[in-house]
Parts: C-alpha cells; structure tokens; sequence
C-alpha cells in the first residue's frame, strides 16, 4: 500500500538508541522500516518519529498522540510499555488502558496501526526473569488490543532468535544494529512490502563459543556496569521521591520526505533471510 505520512510512537527501541547512523544520531528500527516503504511501495513518504526515551505508556497517550494526531498520519506505529514493566510501580491495567486509548484514537481517523508485543526478558536477560509475569500479562493485553482494532501486531515473544546476544546492545535491553534491522524486516513483513519474507527470523549459529565460566563473566559485568547503577537509581526514586529528568525531545517532531535507502550487501539478501 502506498502511504503518505508515517508517525512512530513510542520509546527509547523506537527512538533507536544504541542503533547508531554515519552521523552518530539513533536510527532503530522505524527509521529503517520508513526508507525500506519509501524505496518500495511510497515513494513519495514523509516520516516523524515522535518517540523519547525512559517515557511511559501515559507519556505516549498524553503527550506524543495529540502531536502525531495533529500530523494527520495514514500509518502509525506504536510501541511502548517495557518501561512500565520495569518500574517498580508498574500498573499493568493502566498502562493496557494509555496503550488503548492511542491505538483507538489513530484508528478513529482512519489510520493503519502496527504494534508489537516485547521479547522474553527471561531470553534476553536471565536474572530479571522475574519481570516475565508482567511482560506476559502486558503482552496478551496488546494482542487482545491489536486484535480488537485490526491493527497489524508482530509478535516478537515466542522468537527463540531474541534471546541471542547479537541482537542485543551492551545493556541487554535496546537492540543492536541487527536487531533492528530484524525488527524493521519483520514489520516490512507484516506489511507485505515488496521483496520482504520470513528470512529476518533466521539466525545463523554463533561462531564465537564460550564456555559457563565467560558467560558468568559476561553477566558479572553486565550486572556490574548496568544493572546495578540502574537498579540504585530507581531505588533512589523511590525512597527519595526524585523524579527523573525530563524526557528529551522527540528527534523527528515533524514530517519530512524520507531518503530512500536500498538494501546493500547482506541486507540486499533479505528476501532470502541474510541479516544486515
């Protein structure tokens, strides 16, 4: 289907933190599935990515939906909750109910929707496997969602290929650059751009092979450097009442033309499932 105006909603995976461009900005996945639609099926497409980090679903629903309302898009994507699973006042009906409340609102003017429901933390990270019950019960309330409006889902949980470090950034919760590439290719899928199938499921084996003692060394590390600052934070928040700093501003506030970027190398190969 040929588009016109494509908004992006959501936080820091949409956003495309740790997925870098040549200039050193975040790129992610909607910035690479808005030039994979303008090479192919809208040529003519313009893009806002209205997304910010650390922001919650009431954030998406309060903040980012008048704005993307306001720019008249004709598909939209919406992807937000991971960090209501992780806070420690998580409200699981109301973060369903801002999630809602923004797809309803888009569907109302006629909009295309695509959502996604969140990998399993328990394959991407072990140790905050505990975190899974929430994940779970937010998921099934987004597929009910998408479900209930006919919006497009891509449904990353059951994919055994998200619990694979490649596709993970250094702090195990953004993506990489291939793994955005693979989020981009599974909702050009869903959207049945030309040249899209199912090869961005296919993850060749890892040649690098390391034994329990470098994996225990590898999460040491990770808990050392990431999880343990974050958790202090929150924590400080919490017994403290300090608030977060203010979410930056969306990197894409407004509609502009899309720079058609074809695939190349790897990535031309991606009807046959290779990986960027």
């Amino acid at each position: 289907m040929n588009y016109f105006r494509f908004v992006a909603l959501g936080d820091s995976q949409t956003e495309g933190l740790n997925d870098l461009a040549p200039d050193g900005s975040p790129r992610g996945w909607a910035d690479r599935f808005a030039e994979r639609l303008a090479a192919t099926s809208s040529p003519q497409l313009q893009y806002a990515n209205l997304a910010v980090r650390r922001c919650r679903a009431a954030h998406v629903r309060h903040v980012q939906l008048p704005a993307a309302l306001s720019l008249q898009p004709d598909l939209a994507a919406v992807a937000v909750g991971m960090n209501d699973v992780l806070r420690h006042d998580f409200d699981l009906e109301s973060a369903a109910r801002d999630i809602e409340e923004t797809v309803a609102a888009l569907r109302d003017t006629g909009c295309d929707v695509l959502t996604m429901t969140f990998p399993d933390i328990g394959r991407m990270i072990p140790s905050m496997r505990w975190l899974r019950a929430r994940e779970v019960a937010l998921n099934e309330r987004i597929t009910r969602i998408a479900r209930r409006y006919d919006v497009a889902l891509l449904d990353l949980f059951p994919l055994a290929m998200c619990g694979d470090r490649r596709l993970w950034s250094h702090d195990r919760i953004h993506g990489s650059s291939e793994g955005h590439w693979r989020i981009a290719a599974g909702i050009a899928e869903l959207a049945g751009l030309p040249g899209a199938d199912a090869g961005w499921r296919r993850l060749e084996p890892s040649s690098r092979r390391t034994g329990r003692a470098g994996a225990l060394a590898r999460d040491g590390h990770w808990a050392l450097t990431f999880m343990a600052p974050w958790l202090g934070r929150q924590l400080g928040r919490r017994l403290l009442g300090r608030a977060p700093g203010a979410a930056p501003v969306a990197k894409r506030p407004a509609l502009t033309p899309v720079l058609a970027v074809r695939p190349t190398g790897r990535a031309a190969a991606s009807a046959a499932g290779a990986a960027t």
